[in-house]
This record gives C-alpha cells, structure tokens and sequence, in this order.
C-alpha cells in the first residue's frame, strides 16, 4: 500500500495516465492526493473527474481556484475566460455527476503518513492559522459547497477584500478570506495580509510582503504543508513543505511525491507537452 501526493493536474488527463502508469497505482490498494486545480487549460478536463470519480476513495482531491472558476461559471456566476477549456464538462451529459462530485470535495486535507503529519490545501495558510483551525475554517466553506446555499456564496465568492484574517468575520466576508487563502494565496505581511497581483517566483515579493510559507512565527510550521498552484514557483522540498506544481499545463512536469518514512519522499514526474502559449500563466 503507497501514498502519494499529485501537484496541478489542470485538465491533463493523458499526462495523469502517464504518471500513473509510472507509479504502478493500483486503486484497490494505494491512495493518491491531487492538490487541487483539477480541471482547465489543458485538453480533457472531464476525463481528469470521470478518472478521479472511478477511483472512489482511492482519489481525494482539493479543491483549487480553477476548480471553483468552473462551479462559478456552471452556475452563470462568470463568464469562460479566454484560455478555459471547460466546455468538455459544462457541455457534458454527465454535466450534474461531475459538479456534484466536484462540490463533494475539500478545501484541506490532514493526514499522518508513516508518522508524518501532513497538512494539504491548494495555495497556501495564513501566518495566525495552526493546522487545526486550517481544517476547521476549510470545513465552513465545504459545508456551503455542499448546501443550497452554493449558488448565493459563488455569487459572493469573487473579491481581494477582506485581504486579511480576522476572528468577527461573518457572513460572505469570512468565507471569502478563507477561499482566498487556501486557494490563491502567494505572498502576504508578516500580519496575514495577502496580495494576490504577484505571480512570479518567491524572489519576486513585493515589497513587505514573503512568500507566505516564509513568514516567521507562521503556526503551521510544526507540521508539513503541502500545496500546488504556484508554477513559477516549482518543485520546492523542505522538512515543513513540499511545494508540486511543476507547470504541466505549460510544458513542465507534472509531479507526484511517495510518501515514506521521514523526508526521503520520492519523486516522480512526466513530462508534459505545453497547452498554452506563453505568456498566460495565472490563477
């Protein structure tokens, strides 16, 4: 039995296959975790959730801002972006089997592998949130996604402000911050207060502003984060962090981690062929 963590698959269903096959995954025996932005840019976007739904609990997936950009539009929240290649799932008979598994998953996971306390979520965690309170403020968001509450929160879900946690937060406002975080955070102060213009590499911070995996003191360090969403940032592998997404969509690598004993987690990629011209990387 094997675990394995997966960066950004982005709709790179063939790319997927490859480095499944590569890693021998066996549903009826291993477990993958897919960090989020499951679908868009890439060619096959339903073939990533039919794949990962036929897994059953062999798959467990976040959520990422791509993957709440096509719940958003699904529900005439936004319109498609230049670059989406969404339309395989909105114009799909299967259409309401592949949201509704979509709304079913998380926006943090925790686990304890070998030992290893391992904290996922798509994009990052604030300075002031511990583990615990992550997955806590995670379950708020999940609840709505799986409630008829969903059409009102994606309609309220869109917007940079608050751009910093505080404990009155209600409504709206608190789980916009909480999606903020988990799913688009880069860089932010010291105090949690994030920014979201800056998609280049870490070196490239504005100014009183960190990579948030860098502030010190942040109440997360005790354990492992791991995170996808940051291309630019690329394969990163400390004793409190592994950072997978390796830019598949845009001719990298897409990655897979085998969780083992202590940090000796092995690596394994495929190359992927680039989807999009240069030039539009982004959320």
């Amino acid at each position: 039995m094997a675990n394995y963590l997966i960066g950004d698959v982005q709709g790179c269903d063939a790319a997927l296959q490859r480095l499944l096959d590569e890693i021998s995954f066996s549903p009826s025996r291993d477990t993958v975790f897919l960090l989020g932005d499951l679908v868009n840019r890439g060619p096959d976007s339903a073939g990533v959730l039919r794949r990962l739904m036929g897994y059953g609990d062999a798959a467990r997936s976040l959520l990422g801002n791509h993957d709440l950009h096509l719940l958003a539009i699904a529900h005439g929240v936004r319109k498609p972006h230049r670059h989406d290649t969404l339309d395989d799932i909105l114009h799909a008979a299967d259409r309401p089997a592949l949201l509704g598994w979509l709304c079913q998953q998380r926006l943090a996971m925790r686990e304890s592998f070998q030992g290893e306390d391992i904290l996922m979520v798509h994009a990052g965690v604030l300075p002031a949130w511990t583990a615990a309170k992550t997955m806590a403020l995670a379950s708020e968001v999940e609840a709505v996604l799986r409630s008829p509450d969903l059409d009102d929160f994606l309609h309220q879900m869109y917007g940079n402000e608050p751009t910093g946690w505080d404990e009155s937060l209600t409504g709206a406002a608190r789980l916009r911050v909480i999606v903020n975080a988990l799913t688009r955070l880069r860089f932010c102060t010291p105090q949690g207060k994030m920014e979201f213009e800056t998609k280049e590499a870490a070196g490239a911070a504005p100014a009183g502003y960190l990579p948030w995996f860098n502030v010190p003191g942040r109440q997360t360090a005790g354990v492992t984060v791991a995170f996808g969403h940051w291309s630019t940032l690329g394969r990163q592998a400390r004793a409190d962090l592994l950072a997978l997404d390796t830019g598949c969509v845009w001719g990298g690598h897409l990655s897979a981690v085998r969780l083992a004993a202590g940090s000796a987690h092995a690596l394994i990629q495929v190359k992927c062929p680039a989807q999009q011209m240069p030039g539009v990387h982004g959320d």
